[in-house]
């Protein structure tokens, strides 16, 4: 059975950094398109960040642009989201996904994707 797993949230003050970091049980991520999605109480999840697998590029939600980056190191089998500059609004739980076969378009839609984390909590305290 597949089992994503992320860490590194916390408490972080604005301005502040974070980085969370998805491993997988049962699967590589080498293949697979990797996201990373957020979803703040009362919100729907939303889209913050994926590496697309064929092409190893980045793509980002508009308000984490040049904020956050997301990464892969395949050796270790681990995907990684560096938080920079964070503010209030980025408080939410986030979300590790991946999928070897969801196609482009639907790269932003969080029921597209098979494999899922738990969550890690993030609050941005001002």
């Amino acid at each position: 059975q597949v089992q994503l797993a992320e860490s590194g949230g916390g408490l972080v003050q604005v301005g502040g950094s974070l980085r969370l970091a998805c491993a997988p049980s049962g699967r590589t991520f080498s293949r697979d398109t990797v996201a990373w999605f957020r979803q703040a109480p009362g919100k729907e999840r939303e889209f913050v960040a994926a590496l697309w697998r064929s092409t190893g590029r980045a793509y980002y939600e508009d308000s984490v642009k040049s904020r956050f980056t997301i990464s892969r190191d395949n050796a270790k089998n681990m995907i990684y989201l560096q938080m920079n500059s964070l503010k209030p609004e980025d408080t939410a739980v986030y979300y590790c996904a991946a999928d070897s076969r969801i196609i482009f378009s639907s790269m932003r839609t969080p029921s597209e994707y098979d494999y899922w984390g738990q969550g890690t909590q993030v609050t941005v305290s001002s």
